[in-house]
């Protein structure tokens, strides 16, 4: 079903938590500003006061932007101890099933959603980085972790949801009289999910509240949303739809272009080799059209993937003045997108760029457009 654009939610945008490090070089051994929480603080506290909606908290095993043994910080324990010193922001925390038993997971998940204020949403990554599962041990395949993620969504929601005690029979969990306490009810934390293969596509059909994509070049998105939006009728689920990148904002587009080879330019060869690996042969199809070759790394006028030396998942920018990305995101929402999670290097001073010079001009094109 297409919803006309005055019908359509208020666009949502997010910002990003950097627990790999910051700086405004990636691909070094070491990151400028280590993800210590005092700086981590400053980056959510930031991105409250400019009134961002939520906040994207990534899963790691080894730090996916700097070395792999450089600091990292713990994806839960930063996203519970930044609720705490924040009072408005959500969080988008990500969460890999399989790497803690389901019913701890729903209690804490659960616990942190109270806490906080109602501030919890939760990314399931099913497929994850190569290598990095069997890092710590976990060894499955593909089909496998997808199987697995939807019993992990059904069983946390018969858990927050349904009248307690909760049996489930799946194949990977199985409730017996289940308690979870507090229950959200209809309250519960929302599930997005991601992925651009027709498996994780159906899984977004059948169980996603959010459908997040990688930023691709807009006719590839079109093609994305197109294809989840024939499984999504499917299932006669309606999906909202969210769109993941990175942004180098500067007044002259010039600028934009130098700064965004400069992110890379200090590169060490290590980092390009562990990201490699990371990469080759992977059975994920967006991990795969992230690092896709192109001449200066431009996919697009103004999407830029050169971040995909260095970094794993999403590795694609848009590159220009305010102006000219706004323009590009808009492309973007008229595809159906409502909810957008921005980050640039440094993430604080990028995030008071973008919530002062970027969002105001793309909520008056999009209010323009629902006019």
């Amino acid at each position: 079903m297409t919803i006309s654009n005055g019908h359509r939610p208020e666009p949502r945008f997010d910002w990003f938590i950097p627990i790999d490090g910051d700086g405004d070089r990636a691909g070094t051994l070491r990151a400028q500003r280590p993800p210590t929480f005092d700086y981590l603080r400053k980056v959510a506290q930031t991105a409250e006061d400019c009134g961002f909606y939520s906040m994207l908290i990534p899963t790691r095993f080894a730090n996916g932007l700097f070395a792999e043994d450089a600091p990292l910080a713990e994806t839960w324990t930063t996203a519970t101890a930044l609720a705490a010193v924040t009072s408005r922001i959500r969080f988008l925390v990500a969460v890999r099933p399989g790497f803690i038993t389901l019913g701890l997971f729903a209690q804490m998940a659960a616990a942190f959603h109270e806490i906080s204020g109602g501030r919890l949403d939760i990314n399931i990554v099913p497929g994850g980085i190569q290598n990095d599962f069997e890092r710590v041990g976990e060894v499955s395949d593909h089909a496998t972790r997808y199987e697995r993620a939807e019993e992990f969504i059904e069983a946390c929601r018969a858990l927050w949801q349904q009248t307690q005690p909760v049996s489930y029979a799946g194949d990977f969990y199985r409730l017996e009289g289940a308690y979870c306490a507090p229950a959200p009810g209809d309250d519960a934390p929302r599930f997005y999910l991601g992925g651009a293969s027709p498996r994780a596509l159906g899984l977004s059909a059948r169980q996603a509240d959010v459908h997040l994509g990688w930023i691709e070049p807009v006719e590839d998105t079109a093609q994305r949303i197109a294809d989840l939006r024939g499984q999504s009728d499917a299932t006669g689920r309606p999906v909202k739809l969210g769109l993941r990148t990175h942004l180098v904002i500067r007044d002259d587009e010039e600028e934009a272009w130098a700064s965004a080879r400069s992110l890379i330019a200090d590169a060490a060869p290590e980092v390009k080799a562990q990201r490699q690996s990371a990469i080759a042969g992977t059975p994920m199809v967006g991990q795969k059209a992230q690092a896709r070759e192109a001449e200066d790394h431009r996919l697009a006028r103004h999407l830029w993937n050169g971040l995909s030396e260095v970094r794993v998942n999403c590795g694609s920018a848009l590159v220009g003045t305010p102006d000219q990305v706004a323009d590009e995101l808009l492309a973007y929402w008229r595809l159906g997108i409502d909810e957008f999670i921005l980050s640039g290097f440094p993430h604080v001073e990028e995030c008071h760029r973008a919530a002062d010079e970027l969002l105001p001009r793309l909520r008056q094109l999009i209010e323009a457009e629902r006019a």
